[in-house]
């Protein structure tokens, strides 16, 4: 295959030049040195029908486009980064599981512009993540894009809507803003591709408004729709976080015709029962994940750029002779239960997070509110590796009442601290990440670790401190990710702090991307008398 560029044309020598010539009614036949051979347009969708009958002709993208960019921040795209390019401009309904900092949101905003460019796209509509709205996306889309214009749909209804009626280029919102306003986007024919960012956490369940809203958008034609049906591409690093049958109601979304129509057909086919409320994957479940979430394309963040290394650290704690009672008497309890049968898959991840919680420093009281105990070692060691970072400073804390004592502590001693949780409104989020990020205003982050875990590029930080573990490794590598990024210019470093046995087992399990499910029954197998946790 040859490509005559100033021609735009594809040159081929085919076994069957008439069968080529007979599918796609541009291309045309000659003589040359006794061969026939083939001149094919090389525009896309030539190339998508040439790719179609087993020949792999490259993406015009690679070829013609100028990958705009800021040349001082990305003086040129990576490899990956152009071959999701052009994997997406091949499938209109697709998933990219790349790796976290591998540069899928340029990706795809270039596959956009370069749609657009040649008229097979106007608008764009980006679904995703509330902390991410404007660092990621608009922030992206600003420093590389100066041509393209851009609206974060945020606030009230009325505010959203006045907003989609202001024609730019993209569009970009939250998973549940979509739920006020995805019927005003499901009938714009002018929208004509979603991107759905972290698609594994906004589709993964079919019965939740979250997905009825956005299947209206993907999958409603309006009428006037220049080229139905809609494009549609799920972005994460994480497709299946917790179970096989997350991969559902993503594909019922984006590639409905990969998986059966109904949900349980597919959960027989990836899961066995093996007790009342247990099931457990069958041998081989990823392997039809794999099958069914095609297609789609995959780098991990190693195949896209070199990063500095990261290193992990154990800090130890002890615990206070106010956390040792609260600790005693929680195990008690937990070991009645256990021996009583009580304690089952369903609920065996809350009952490990109620030991977390009190080795983070907070209890439930009578009436199931969080109450402060003594945890004075806790926060002076995370004093204390605030302190001896080369830069700036994130730490997780996964529950709100330790996060408010960790982020008083800090100021306590002149820390900058700023604070994010669900409890954060966006603007409030957007200066804190500002702040942080460009700016002086603070040289600490404390978070929890689901309200900041996805897209954001943090890399002012070098360290990240867990004040406890969470129960999600999906979190826990989403949350990571934040400071392990392009841009990273120091040695990373990832401090656990632990007090327990058990913390130590779940830093363990998170770091080896493993599932908390039995976690605790096996740690009182074989022991009757004494839960040791």
């Amino acid at each position: 295959m040859l490509i005559h560029k100033k021609k735009r044309v594809l040159v081929l020598k085919p076994r069957c030049p008439e069968h080529i010539t007979a599918t796609i009614p541009t291309a045309k036949a000659f003589q040359y040195k006794g061969a026939t051979l083939v001149a094919v347009p090389h525009k896309l969708d030539e190339v998508r029908v040439l790719r179609n009958m087993g020949i792999k002709a490259p993406s015009p993208i690679l070829h013609y486009y100028d990958w705009p960019r800021n040349k001082y921040t990305v003086p040129n795209p990576f490899f990956a980064q152009t071959e999701t390019a052009a994997f997406f401009t091949y499938h209109p309904r697709s998933y990219c599981n790349s790796g976290l900092g591998s540069g899928k949101t340029l990706s795809l905003l270039w596959t956009y512009d370069y749609l657009r460019s040649i008229g097979e796209r106007r608008r764009l509509l980006v679904v995703s993540t509330l902390s991410t709205l404007d660092r990621a996306w608009g922030d992206t889309i600003f420093e590389h894009f100066p041509h393209l214009t851009f609206s974060v749909l945020h606030g009230s209804k009325d505010k959203r809507l006045k907003l989609l009626n202001q024609l730019v280029d993209i569009y970009i919102i939250n998973h549940d803003g979509l739920k006020v306003i995805g019927d005003a986007f499901a009938n714009r024919p002018d929208v004509d591709i979603v991107a759905v960012d972290e698609v594994s956490e906004a589709a993964r369940n079919s019965q939740t408004d979250r997905w009825k809203s956005l299947n209206e958008v993907v999958n409603k034609q309006p009428a006037r729709m220049k080229f139905p049906p809609r494009y549609c591409i799920g972005l994460t690093a994480t497709p299946v976080p917790n179970d096989p049958t997350d991969a559902w109601a993503q594909c019922r979304l984006i590639t409905p015709d990969t998986v059966p129509p109904y949900f349980n057909r597919f959960k027989d086919m990836v899961m066995r029962q093996s007790g009342p409320y247990n099931w457990a994957p069958r041998e081989g479940a990823m392997e039809i994940v794999h099958k069914v979430m095609q297609p789609a394309i995959r780098f991990s963040r190693e195949e896209c750029v070199d990063l500095p290394p990261t290193t992990y650290m154990t800090r130890e704690v002890p615990l206070t002779p106010e956390q040792e009672k609260a600790y005693k008497s929680m195990q008690a309890k937990l070991k009645a239960e256990v021996d009583a049968g009580e304690v089952l898959a369903v609920n065996e991840a809350v009952k490990i997070m109620k030991l977390a919680q009190i080795a983070c420093g907070s209890v439930l009281d009578v009436n199931g509110d969080e109450v402060l105990i003594n945890c004075k070692p806790r926060l002076d060691e995370t004093l204390s590796i605030v302190r001896e970072s080369q830069s700036k400073t994130i730490v997780f804390v996964p529950f709100i009442s330790a996060l408010t004592a960790v982020a008083d502590h800090l100021r306590k001693h002149k820390v900058r601290v700023g604070v994010v949780h669900g409890g954060v409104g966006k603007r409030d989020r957007d200066v804190v990440f500002s702040g942080f990020q460009k700016g002086h205003e603070y040289d600490v982050i404390v978070a929890q670790p689901a309200a900041m875990a996805h897209g954001l590029t943090l890399t002012a930080a070098s360290t990240v401190v867990w004040y406890g573990p969470v129960n999600r490794a999906d979190i826990y590598e989403q949350a990571n990710g934040r400071i392990t990024r392009p841009g990273q210019r120091h040695n990373t470093l990832i401090v656990h702090i632990e007090g327990t046995p058990l913390e130590r087992k779940m830093y363990t399990r998170l770091r080896h991307k493993q599932s908390m499910q039995g976690l605790l029954l096996d740690m009182v197998q074989g022991s009757r008398d004494k839960l040791v946790v």
